[in-house]
């Protein structure tokens, strides 16, 4: 393994707040990131999950008699909970091999009469196949709701990705492109789809000062920890502790909680995203002419897929998602580099069916391309305090595996 470095890179590429950030000011985060996007309007939530809760929530009111949500049997684990929070029956759906995508006859076999929605997932802001899905949705009459969790800012033939499908969801969640260290936005084509999700949000979502000062106080912590300095404390330190303990969904923060917590996202946290909402465009565009920069070194590798775009799509990268040839090759570059402090992870673990505190909400179900997927998946932080020493550290030590 490689020695550890005083100062710890950032699995993901997040946008670090600045001191001025925290003074307050207007609460026009969602409609300052609608302008961004070119959308008419944003939901602004408690978190990703939240806002997936919502929309399923909403479309059940819609089709009581449909309570089938089709998902990607590799994805987070937080859309297995929020189904199951929901009411709803999780149908799992292998991906296609070597891919992030739904494979297209594992999706046709999944849906039916029965099917309430489809969710393609925009996995680690690339840009997923959204069309297959809608001819799956329009046969059967189901929804398309698109997890863009991931990939606030990416775009398809110049349209913001959430608005092929009927509704979209991004997370603001810690260490995503743009923070406030819980939120989440919601979008939608359809007017009257927009006002069912702003009235279901107003039923289901509750007011917690309590909750809304937990949140203030993680995020002034994220504010000043979410730096190399002070990364080795908030983020490498627990994931030694955890690997040490053989624990890699702890490793990677898998292990959530079977409960959704839900609140409502107060002014204060609201006008901190605004401000660093003007900084976004700018970021983003640094990121991918960085990972524009670093594909080529990392694709003349010999073993290493990395994942991409397919023509007409404009991802995100907060981070560089590769496939190594076998899972034996993977977990050995993974032995040099997740404890080196690179910024070098895993993005989710395992595939849904494998999660054990999973075992009682998600089916058991062969699903071998999301486990292969599972089993030869890592991640390469494409953060700008990735310097390109440390970043042909990495790609030397990935040959050597590799050799």
């Amino acid at each position: 393994m490689l020695p550890r470095r005083h100062q710890e890179l950032p699995p993901t590429a997040g946008l670090p707040l600045r001191l001025s950030d925290l003074r307050p000011g207007p609460a026009t985060l969602a409609a300052d990131i609608a302008a961004q996007l070119g959308v008419s309007t944003l939901q602004l939530e408690c978190s990703g999950t939240a806002c997936l809760l919502i929309t399923l929530t909403a479309l059940r009111t819609l089709q009581p008699q449909r309570r089938r949500v089709v998902v990607p049997a590799y994805t987070c684990p937080l859309v297995a909970i929020a189904v199951q929070q929901a009411g709803l029956e999780l149908q799992l759906c292998d991906l296609r091999a070597g891919h992030y995508d739904l494979d297209p006859a594992a999706l046709r076999a999944a849906c039916d009469e029965r099917t309430l929605a489809i969710i393609p997932t925009h996995l680690a802001g690339r840009v997923a196949d959204v069309t297959d899905a809608l001819a799956v949705a329009n046969n059967v009459g189901a929804y398309v709701v698109e997890d863009a969790a991931q990939a606030l800012g990416a775009r398809c033939d110049g349209v913001s990705v959430g608005l092929l499908g009927d509704i979209g969801f991004f997370s603001l969640a810690a260490g995503k492109g743009l923070s406030i260290y819980e939120g989440g936005l919601l979008l939608a084509r359809d007017p009257s789809l927009r006002e069912l999700l702003a009235q279901t949000a107003a039923r289901i979502m509750p007011t917690s000062a309590w909750m809304e000062c937990r949140r203030s106080m993680e995020l002034i912590g994220y504010a000043a920890l979410y730096r190399p300095g002070g990364l080795r404390l908030a983020y490498g330190n627990p994931l030694r502790n955890a690997l040490r303990h053989g624990d890699p969904v702890a490793a990677v923060g898998d292990d959530f909680p079977l409960t959704i917590p839900l609140h409502r996202v107060g002014r204060w946290r609201q006008s901190v995203g605004a401000h660093a909402a003007a900084r976004l465009p700018e970021f983003l565009d640094q990121l991918s002419a960085q990972a524009q920069r670093r594909l080529p070194r990392l694709r003349a590798i010999d073993g290493i897929k990395v994942l991409d775009d397919s023509p007409g799509a404009q991802g995100t990268w907060p981070f560089l998602l590769l496939l190594l040839p076998n899972q034996q090759r993977r977990d050995a570059a993974l032995e040099q580099l997740w404890q080196s402090g690179m910024g070098v992870s895993r993005l989710f673990i395992d595939a849904l069916p494998d999660y054990a505190y999973l075992g009682e909400i998600v089916p058991a179900q062969d699903v071998p391309n999301a486990r292969d997927f599972a089993a030869r998946s890592m991640t390469i932080s494409n953060s700008p305090w990735l310097d390109d020493e440390d970043f042909e550290t990495i790609c030397r030590t990935l040959e050597a595996v590799l050799a």
